[in-house]
């Protein structure tokens, strides 16, 4: 009679789980139809505005590998962004290296220059490793200013970049072909993320996070997974830096000081600490607020958006993409 009970069950509770299966691919079918779409149907600064968004989300997934998934907490990755930028910058305009190679370039140069900086960081934790990439954050921009470098790096002038046009004769502004560029590349590293994540790797990723003394004693190179994620987690800002040199037409080093590291954490943790798709959601707060509050208060912006992100945390305090999953939760339950 059990054996009976337990059979009839076995369906329904395979066809209620692949209900939200069912409506998570038609959700992200029709996210994907809207993307391709908008550049036709908005005017060319809101598609560079969202190509901004898609870039600032890539850093923030960056991020998130670090801190979300590692537990190794950084204030220092608009260093990686403006190392990427300039990379960028240097190979077009000085090398004369074609804009589509500079993507690989800065990510390579970020991994290593990430996986540098973890070694000495692996003495680190917590607040310490914090104000390691603080002092990270503060000291790039005036690198970039040194007259040492100032042959490569423009000094505080900075570099123009010439943006691109579409190739093949498409019929696209050269804004939308950078949105698409940017959504082609951004999809290809978040589909990236996800397999890391899954992954063995990800996996020790993840335990080292929630307790490293028992990773260790499983057999985890905590040393080696660590420097490994701060690398992976520098050449994904890296390459988001690299995006936005081309796309902004302009590098300076007076646009990747520690503001931008903030930012970064905000979206972080705006988006979902630990959420992939909340990365998104996260580049859209970090570009859209800051204009909304000083369309609110031009004397008072700075005021509006700390009153927005108080709102945001207490609505939201698993992110956007916490309570987006608490909705569907619901409604997949309310319809089995």
């Amino acid at each position: 009679m059990a054996q009976e009970t337990i059979a009839a069950a076995a369906p329904k509770a395979e066809h209620g789980q692949a209900r939200p299966l069912a409506w998570r691919r038609l959700a992200v079918a029709a996210a994907v139809a809207v993307a391709l779409a908008l550049p036709f149907a908005v005017r060319n600064f809101v598609v560079f505005q969202l190509t901004m968004a898609m870039i600032y989300a890539i850093a923030i997934l960056g991020l998130n590998l670090l801190t979300g998934f590692n537990g190794q907490f950084s204030l220092g990755h608009s260093a990686f962004f403006g190392l990427g930028a300039y990379t960028a910058a240097i190979l077009i305009e000085t090398l004369g290296v074609p804009y589509y190679w500079t993507f690989p370039a800065a990510g390579a140069v970020c991994f290593v220059f990430g996986f540098l900086f973890g070694l000495p960081a692996l003495r680190l934790e917590g607040i310490y490793l914090a104000l390691a990439t603080f002092a990270l954050a503060i000291t790039m921009p005036q690198i970039l200013k040194s007259t040492l470098f100032e042959h490569w790096t423009g000094g505080v002038q900075g570099i123009v970049v010439i943006k691109p046009d579409a190739p093949f004769d498409l019929p696209l502004s050269s804004d939308q072909w950078l949105y698409y560029l940017t959504l082609a590349i951004g999809a290809i590293m978040t589909a990236c993320a996800v397999n890391l994540v899954r992954s063995r790797s990800g996996r020790a990723m993840i335990a080292i996070r929630d307790n490293p003394i028992a990773a260790r004693a499983m057999g985890i190179d905590i040393s080696l997974y660590k420097t490994l994620t701060f690398g992976v987690s520098a050449l994904y800002t890296g390459v988001a830096g690299a995006l936005s040199a081309i796309v902004v037409q302009f590098v300076a080093p007076d646009s990747f000081t520690f503001a931008l590291a903030i930012g970064l954490f905000v979206g972080l943790v705006v988006g979902g600490v630990g959420s992939i798709p909340g990365a998104l959601f996260g580049g859209i707060f970090l570009l859209f607020v800051p204009n909304i509050a000083e369309q609110v208060s031009k004397g008072l912006a700075g005021a509006v958006y700390g009153v927005i992100l108080i709102g945001v945390i207490y609505l939201m305090p698993t992110g956007a993409a916490g309570l987006i999953r608490l909705i569907a939760n619901k409604l997949t339950t309310k319809w089995r």
